[in-house]
């Protein structure tokens, strides 16, 4: 009878023990979720699509280019529905999957504008790291059906049950931590600022370093596969797609190789050749090159710059002009 009771009592710790720690776990994940929500800010505007904005008449997708060069504010105020899609080292695979995922509340002849740049058709990210951590932050606005080379551990550990994959995270947890991490925040923030308009040059150096140094292969068959894939997808669904190179500084565009431009350059004409597809290329556009007041870094629009070029794009490119009139 006592061996019986010892067996129950084993059988009952051996539930209740790890039963706990779940139950635990689980009453942490609630908090933390919103905490780690906040990680992904730069994918709150996509939760105005269906609620505050409908019917989307022009939109772009694309990586930082896409999402620091192009701003509606103007165009918005004149009542036309627009939408960013752009996000930092944002692929094209990714700028494919958005639009699977919320493509139906883009309008029918909507200009979509996709950024070619000079790292398209390669990674943007520079290591392992960086790549994972671009993949994470997708598992908290697609659907798994969306998400390129979907993981289900990893939409678990991350989106489903974030408290799993905190880490040092896990501290924001407690108030006072969290206060003293955002003084923190905010004081770089403020040095960085400071910083990019002192070093201008440098940091034009290091965004050169960080797209062409160190890589085997600057055209992926791939990527450029992706954007074809993009396009396509645009006509299917009767989007009107328009390639576009946005504004570089001088600082950016001085120690790129003239090889490098010639099969950039090819390379993006024969896509738009092949696929009926316009092409504008404003990277050395005088009205921007040399007028560094324009830019934040060495290949980001500041918010006058993004102003001045959408006013610019307004008035030559037909597809948009013909959208505004």
């Amino acid at each position: 009878m006592n061996r019986k009771k010892e067996i129950l009592t084993f059988i009952i710790k051996c539930i209740a023990i790890p039963g706990t720690a779940v139950l635990f776990l689980y009453l942490l994940n609630i908090p933390y979720r919103k905490i780690d929500d906040d990680k992904y800010r730069d994918l709150w505007n996509l939760r105005m699509l269906g609620n505050q904005i409908e019917d989307v008449e022009i939109a772009n997708v694309g990586s930082s280019h896409g999402a620091y060069d192009f701003t509606y504010d103007g165009f918005t105020e004149d009542g036309f529905s627009c939408f960013n899609f752009g996000n930092v080292s944002q692929t094209y695979a990714y700028d494919l999957a958005l639009l699977k995922e919320y493509g139906q509340h883009l309008e029918d002849g909507c200009v979509l504008f996709i950024p070619v740049s000079y790292f398209s058709f390669n990674n943007e990210t520079v290591n392992e790291s960086e790549a994972q951590a671009l993949s994470v932050k997708y598992y908290h606005c697609l659907s798994p059906q969306n998400i390129p080379d979907y993981d289900l551990f990893t939409d678990i550990v991350t989106a489903r049950f974030p408290i799993l994959s905190a880490g040092e995270d896990l501290l924001k947890l407690l108030p006072d931590k969290l206060t003293v991490h955002a003084q923190e925040e905010a004081g770089e923030e403020a040095q960085m600022d400071e910083a990019a308009v002192a070093q201008f040059a440098d940091r034009a150096a290091a965004r050169f370093d960080r797209h062409f140094n160190n890589k085997e292969n600057y055209f992926l068959p791939e990527r450029e596969a992706q954007l074809r894939e993009l396009i396509a997808y645009c006509k299917e669904h009767e989007l009107t797609p328009v390639l576009i190179t946005t504004p570089f500084s001088i600082y950016y565009n001085n120690p790129v190789p003239e090889d490098f431009l010639d099969r950039f350059y090819g390379t993006i004409h024969q896509i738009a050749s092949d696929t009926g597809v316009n092409y504008y290329d404003y990277s050395h556009d005088d009205r921007f090159m040399e007028n560094l007041t324009l830019f934040s870094d060495s290949d980001h629009l500041n918010e006058e710059g993004a102003e001045y070029f959408m006013e610019i794009l307004a008035q030559e490119v037909p597809e948009l002009r013909q959208k505004l009139n």
